[in-house]
């Protein structure tokens, strides 16, 4: 049973981030229906770094946009980027020194940051870029 559910309220009407969007979804599902069957912690190395990547792929489009069309949140938006990106690179670190209790932890920060920064910060420039003909 998936953790969290893509629905239309998450659309932030740019289809890309859109789609990247899903993808960190299906990590967070990914995490919790291995937990799910005791394999969390055996997952959560690929489930880190496939994060990094989605956040240097994401966050550096999503930045570039912003910034070419002169969003006037720019700099609040990399700033909640790069406290994501930290918080990665911690857990990450954790992971590697064999923290046990670091699978429960980074399900719900995903789980809530997801939702926090889509609903709020991302939904904040959708209606933004798309004035600027982004979709």
């Amino acid at each position: 049973m998936a953790l969290v559910t893509w629905n239309d309220s998450y659309n932030v009407n740019v289809k890309s981030f859109d789609t990247q969007h899903k993808q960190l979804f299906d990590l967070i599902n990914q995490l919790h229906d291995s937990m799910m069957v005791g394999k969390g912690k055996e997952v959560m190395g690929d489930v880190l770094k496939s994060l990094v990547s989605y956040t240097k792929t994401h966050f550096s489009e999503e930045e570039r946009l912003l910034k070419m069309h002169k969003y006037p949140d720019y700099e609040k938006q990399v700033k909640e980027h790069d406290g994501f990106v930290q918080q990665m690179l911690d857990l990450q670190k954790k992971h590697a020194a064999g923290n046990a209790a670091i699978t429960l932890t980074t399900l719900n920060f995903l789980r809530d940051w997801l939702q926090k920064h889509i609903n709020g910060d991302d939904k904040k420039y959708s209606s933004y870029l798309n004035s600027k003909g982004v979709s």
